[in-house]
Parts: structure tokens; sequence; C-alpha cells
């Protein structure tokens, strides 16, 4: 009976294989709302992962309702076998107003400006000259700061995914789905016509994924 289960297992053991990727890095951005950012990451193939939370302020335990010096911020876990980190950098950029250094679109303050928190010296370089490439697009000078990452804290389980949410909340558009009251917050905040005006061509507002290269003017 062993034996047969041994050559059983042997047998069936190569549709059980789990693909493990040979390595994952992270990423961490403030974009502004981290719903909106998570929303945008999560169609990058690569990305294997998303988690909205709090990063680069000194507070312990920082909630939502009080995150002071931390900024709203997404941390991204991706293979860079499929993606670079680099090309991330891209993605965000081209996802945000980069020139605005006082809130993301309809969100102001300290908790809503733009980041780019480097986890070392590698990412940081990269950062510097994709930021450097977006300059040269746009012709002008961007007013997104790349900080060394300190620390990140996982935002309370309900803003998970809560572009997704299918449970119903009482908001200012009415007793309706998470989903749609993210896209009616969205779309009433102007991020995407911001982008669009900003980026133009190059504005990624519309889930184009990995197609994130700088076309020429």
């Amino acid at each position: 009976m062993r034996k047969l289960l041994a050559i059983l297992f042997l047998i069936l053991a190569p549709l059980f294989t789990i693909s493990i990727p040979a390595k994952a890095d992270t990423a961490v951005f403030a974009g502004g709302c981290f719903w909106c950012v998570e929303s945008n990451f999560d169609k990058v193939k690569g990305v294997s992962e998303t988690i909205s939370g709090y990063a680069g302020g000194t507070m312990k335990n920082p909630t939502y309702r009080n995150h002071e010096g931390n900024q709203e911020s997404e941390k991204i876990t991706f293979d860079p076998s499929v993606v670079s980190y680099k090309d991330l950098v891209r993605y965000f950029l081209r996802t945000t107003d980069v020139v605005d250094n006082g809130g993301q679109f309809c969100d102001r303050g300290d908790a809503y400006i733009p980041v780019i928190f480097a986890m070392d010296a590698a990412q940081r370089k990269d950062a510097e000259e994709a930021e450097a490439e977006a300059e040269k697009y746009l012709g002008q000078k961007l007013k997104t700061p790349i900080r060394e990452f300190t620390t990140f804290t996982d935002a309370e389980a309900y803003h998970q995914n809560y572009y997704l949410g299918q449970n119903r909340v009482l908001t200012r558009f009415g007793w309706v789905k998470q989903s749609y009251a993210y896209e009616q917050y969205r779309l009433g905040c102007g991020r995407d016509a911001r982008v669009e005006q900003l980026w133009g061509k190059a504005a990624n507002t519309t889930g184009q994924g990995n197609d994130i290269l700088l076309p020429a003017k």
C-alpha cells in the first residue's frame, strides 16, 4: 500500500507544483488617495500584492483618523524579472500630478503629497533617473521628492481593495456599494482628468498595464 501511494505521489506531484518567483522586491509610493494608487498598481503585470497604509512618519501605530507626519502610501510587491523598479516609478509618475507638492487632486495637505520612498541606493538611482526622464518630457521640474524608506504601517482592513468592495456604505453619493462610491470619488476628485491634462498621450489613467515607456513628443 505504501509503495502504491509513493508511486501515485510521484505521478501526481508535478500537477500540484506551485510556481514561486525566484525573487520578490518591494516598492513604496505615496500618490494621494491610497485607494487610487492601489487600483492603479493592481493592473501592472508582475505586481503580486498591493497593501494600502501609512509611510514616512515617526508616529507609532498611525490610523486613518490620526496619521500625522505620514503619507497615505502603497506597499507594492513585485517580480523584478517581469517588471523593473524603474518602470514601476515611470508608471507611478504617469498616474500622479508630479508638479503638485501641496497634495494630490482634491485631497490637500501633507498626508496626500506624492513621495517615492527608496528602499536602497539602487532604488534611489533608478528613481532619480526616471524623474530626470520625466522632467525632460514634461519640460518642468518635478515636485515629487525621493525619500529614504523608514516605516510602513498597514491601513485598516476596510481600506484594502476598497475600490473592489461590494459592501454598501453611506456616502454623499447615497447608500451605495464601495466600488461605486470609489468610482464617483475618483471622477469627482478630477484625478484622471488632471493626469491627462499634465501628461497628454503619456498619461496612464486607463490601466494600460506595462505599457509604461514615455513616447516621444
